[in-house]
């Protein structure tokens, strides 16, 4: 671990104060909580899903016929 320095405003002190007795735990380890909280938070929301190759048609003509494939009236 490394030692930092934060400046904060004393009532965000002060809640942070009382949340650690409540946990029965030093500043220094609820903040530790708190930032890995904050920073699992900030990277799932960059998290991009992707649902590019999840399934096989089978076909291998798709990107040659796309248009055709897409704009098809379906006849059945």
């Amino acid at each position: 671990m490394k030692r930092t320095t934060i400046f904060a405003d004393e009532e965000l002190l002060e809640q942070l104060r009382e949340i650690s007795a409540e946990e029965k735990s030093s500043v220094a380890e609820t903040m530790r909580k708190a930032m890995r909280s904050y920073v699992q938070q900030r990277r799932r929301k960059k998290r991009k899903l992707s649902f590019v190759g999840i399934a096989s048609s089978g076909r291998k003509d798709i990107a040659e016929r796309h248009e055709e494939l897409l704009w098809k009236k379906n006849t059945k």
